[in-house]
């Protein structure tokens, strides 16, 4: 029997666009917010120990699955149990627009007799609240209900009550079928229907087939780039649009230590590659709410825009520790919330106008007011860009003049110049571009080292950062530029560990938490993106192979992988991984977001 918690890459997602659920190979759900992505969690082992809250089902020796799958083009879960004594089959599944937040179990008997074990351990608000549980009325099951919570679980399995846990003894044979139901609703409300698990079944898969069949783009990697796409959508809040960063909280990118936060929420530094990923990929409706969903959150105020959002737009993100949980694998604090969402991070004015312009060159911008926000955000941005912020790694070590961020100022004067210029929009344009002269005139002087032949992470340092290779992919140089290939060359040297990118290095202390974590999946991606603007296909093609080699073996990916641990790190399954995926699947197969996001005009960059 396996130690407790299984490694992070050992665990599955499914979902209903709402929220999501782990399920580790030992057949336990570890983790599920209900209803929804950012709420508190009902299932909390991931963060504890199984008595904070799982669901296991499984057969009574303990075996994990021999094997596990997902359906084809779906979210659909199936883990295969073989014992001496037979064999089964569970098949976890979370139900798309039901009126409730409904987790369906099935067990299927496909040889022999095996006996299994099922035990329901709730606990609300991250295990630390412990329900009253009734049998329900027509007794087909219990019901369990904390403050404004209420589940339900419909079994066709006796259940009985033990150490404060709902068990059941089972055995299934041979073309038996079991259907255990969990359903989420509010406890001042009615109990939620009992629904046919097999028409729900059914339901699921031509809910997320038709989505799957939607996928435009045919190519060598269609595999993993249509599974990234799915995971994204799984990641999606559909009442509103937008997309959760990741389904956790404080899994950690460094084993043991406290670099742990609260991935829940929308992040606008996405936006940009979410959209042109949803739009290459043939998805211009999730595309469309994408930008309705940014629109919505940045309208107001400019100087009140925020990095980051609830998943209906929600601002208030404030950060907490959750004292009870011991962490995974005791990394702690287990943070609630995200302190980060305070912070000024000029990075992502440039990802806004970048998006927008995007969506606007492809079609789907359809409202004037937008142009307004826009407006709005580029004249306080030229108030503000030669402040120092917290930049694109959220730094809680002070302030700096970072290089990415000025970069990215660049990018939305840019993009609103070429807004006008392209699209007949009103603006100051002679005002804007001489803004965006005097940005790339800084960052050449400021943040370029002639003794590195290199530019550095903040203005005056000597410190390399993985961010500067995002400079030729939105434009700001050529990569061939010499100054963009000596950095290139500079990070391959320096931060390059077991063929992956490191961020920066995080014993230089510029970061405020001690040193140690993964190297970064993204930037490891921006580097094979960089080559290909290079033309060093054959390397950039080694380097996505490897990268794709990474993935568990349901094609999911965290932020972060520890070469020495041999482990993925970080939350999971992580939104910006499988973009920057589908970005570099795209990027060597056709004309993708690389290619389409760093087109500029000619400039003298001699200066």
């Amino acid at each position: 029997m396996a130690s407790f918690p299984p490694p992070i890459e050992d665990y599955a997602m499914i979902g209903d666009c709402a929220t999501a659920a782990l399920v580790s190979r030992a057949g336990g759900i570890d983790w599920l917010c209900l209803p929804r992505f950012d709420s508190g969690a009902c299932f909390a082992a991931l963060l504890g120990t199984p008595e904070h809250g799982r669901w296991l089902i499984a057969p009574q020796d303990g075996s994990e699955c021999t094997s596990r799958k997902y359906r084809p083009g779906t979210m659909i879960l199936e883990s295969t149990f073989e014992t001496d004594q037979g064999k089964v089959v569970l098949i976890d599944f979370m139900v798309p627009d039901a009126p409730h937040s409904t987790l369906v179990r099935l067990v299927r008997g496909c040889a022999g007799q095996v006996e299994m074990r099922l035990k329901l351990t709730l606990r609300f608000e991250y295990g630390s609240v412990i329900p009253w549980v009734t049998r329900l009325p027509d007794r087909t099951g219990v019901r369990a209900i904390a403050g404004p919570d209420m589940a339900v679980l419909r079994s066709p399995v006796r259940l009985r009550g033990e150490d404060l846990a709902t068990v059941a003894d089972f055995t299934v044979a041979e073309g038996d079928s079991y259907a255990l139901v969990l359903s989420h609703g509010p406890s001042h409300l009615p109990t939620p229907p009992a629904i046919d698990p097999e028409r729900a079944l059914e339901a699921a898969t031509r809910y997320w087939s038709g989505w799957n069949d939607q996928c435009t783009y045919h190519d060598v990697f269609r595999g993993a780039v249509c599974r990234s796409l799915l995971t994204l959508k799984a990641l999606t809040y559909a009442p509103t649009g937008g997309i959760a960063a990741a389904a956790t909280t404080s899994l950690p990118e460094q084993l043991g230590g406290p670099r742990n936060w609260d991935y829940r929420f929308c992040w606008l530094r996405d936006a940009t590659i979410t959209l042109l990923a949803m739009l290459h990929a043939g998805y211009r409706e999730e595309a469309f709410a994408w930008r309705e969903w940014l629109h919505r959150c940045v309208a107001g105020s400019a100087d009140q825009i925020q990095i980051m959002y609830g998943l209906s737009g929600e601002r208030r993100l404030s950060e907490w520790e959750v004292d009870s949980l011991p962490g995974y694998e005791g990394a702690r604090p287990v943070r609630i919330g995200n302190a980060a969402a305070n912070q000024l991070q000029l990075d992502v004015y440039g990802e806004v106008l970048d998006a927008l312009y995007h969506a606007r060159k492809s079609g789907i911008e359809r409202s004037g007011e937008c142009w307004a926000v826009e407006r709005e955000l580029v004249e306080h941005l030229e108030k503000i860009w030669t402040e120092p912020d917290e930049g694109i790694w959220e730094v809680r070590g002070g302030r700096r003049h970072f290089t990415h961020s000025k970069v990215m100022c660049w990018v939305a004067l840019d993009r609103a110049v070429r807004s006008v210029e392209e699209f007949g929009l009103r603006g100051p344009v002679d005002r804007w571009r001489d803004v965006r002269e005097q940005i790339h005139d800084s960052v050449c002087r400021e943040g370029y080292s002639e003794q590195r032949q290199s530019f550095v992470q903040s203005y005056g340092s000597n410190t390399l950062d993985a961010s500067l290779l995002m400079m030729p992919l939105v434009g700001f140089l050529p990569a061939d530029d010499p100054r963009m290939l000596g950095t290139v060359a500079a990070i391959e040297r320096e931060l390059v560990e077991d063929g992956f990118v490191l961020r920066y290095r995080t014993e230089q202390g510029v970061d405020g938490l001690p040193p140690g974590e993964g190297v970064f999946l993204p930037c490891s991606f921006w580097l094979a993106d960089n080559w290909v603007l290079q033309g060093r296909y054959d390397e950039a093609n080694a380097l996505f192979e490897r990268l794709l080699s990474l993935r568990n073996d349901l094609g999911l990916l965290t932020e972060e992988y520890d070469p020495r641990a041999k482990r993925l790190v970080g939350n999971f399954p992580q939104a910006f991984s499988h973009v920057a995926l589908i970005g570099t699947a795209l990027n060597l197969t056709q004309y993708g977001p690389a290619h389409q996001r760093s087109e500029c005009p000619a400039r003298d960059d001699s200066s």
